[in-house]
């Protein structure tokens, strides 16, 4: 039986941390940017961690 693949989409938007966490940017942060607020842009900026109620479907994707 071959290999099971990681999902492409995924492995393009999830980066697992060195503690296993997994990373993720946050959404509307790539176009439209003139009418939200430079706090709003910022904080879009930084990354964040996925819930934990998703944390493990992600996984599943990532580690096939």
């Amino acid at each position: 039986m071959p290999k099971m693949k990681t999902k492409s989409s995924a492995k393009k938007r999830f980066m697992l941390t060195g503690t296993g966490k997994i990373k993720r940017k946050h959404a509307y942060h790539s176009h439209i940017l003139t009418k939200k607020t430079t706090k709003q842009k910022r904080n879009l900026a930084y990354s964040d961690t996925v819930s934990k109620a998703d944390e493990s479907n992600v996984k599943k994707m990532l580690i096939m």
